[in-house]
């Protein structure tokens, strides 16, 4: 059972509202909807044990290896193809968006998550970057497109509280330094919830990290 902390957020974590306008959010979207259409494109990882996720995911500078939770240069467990690059222009957002929260990251990985209106993502850590990124507490830096996601934000430990926080599109969140491997998932998607003139339904989560 998920015990929900208070509203406040813990050292290292911070949520900047609306912090994209609706034609950021536009252009962003679409520029990522045009790597989704590559030969490269969105897949539906699977896990370990055979189980596929219920989001689409791309990768952009660095494959993410979900039977093997691992960085590769290729799409090694999808079908082998180069890894596509991280644009310029998604990186410099990740930038600007870490310094406003406090914090800095010089971005090379990119992981793309494409939900509909039944994906979810359980409770888990972002810790298959480098120890030195790890130790070092560089941030994850996330932006949110599309419906609102009911967000969870917990602790160090899989089974401490955690919070819903209530990402909605154009909002950034961002965790490093002493919450950089606090557990983290999405417990539904809000159908319905996007601003109208997207190009797309669901939501589209950008999460930049450095390896």
């Amino acid at each position: 059972m998920i015990r929900e902390l208070p509203t406040a957020l813990p050292a290292g974590a911070t949520h900047l509202p609306h912090w994209l306008s609706l034609d950021e959010q536009r252009r962003l979207a679409e520029h990522c909807l045009a790597l989704g259409a590559s030969d490269a494109g969105f897949y539906t990882p699977v896990v370990r044990g055979g189980h596929p996720m219920s989001v689409r995911m791309l990768c952009l500078g660095r494959h993410w290896n979900a039977l093997e939770y691992r960085y590769d240069s290729v799409r090694s467990d999808v079908d082998g193809r180069p890894v596509a690059a991280l644009p310029s222009a998604f990186a410099d957002v990740a930038r600007r968006i870490a310094k406003d929260a406090g914090c800095a990251i010089d971005p090379d990985i990119c992981i793309l998550n494409w939900y509909g209106d039944h994906s979810r993502m359980g409770l888990h850590q972002d810790k298959d970057e480098s120890p030195a990124s790890l130790e070092r507490g560089v941030p994850v830096v996330s932006i949110s497109i599309g419906d609102t996601a009911k967000f969870l934000f917990g602790g160090t430990h899989r089974r401490d509280p955690v919070q819903t926080i209530l990402l909605a599109s154009g909002d950034a969140f961002v965790f490093g330094g002493p919450a950089r491997l606090h557990y983290h998932g999405v417990a539904r998607i809000l159908s319905g919830t996007a601003p109208a003139g997207l190009p797309f339904v669901g939501r589209l989560n950008l999460t930049f990290r450095r390896f």
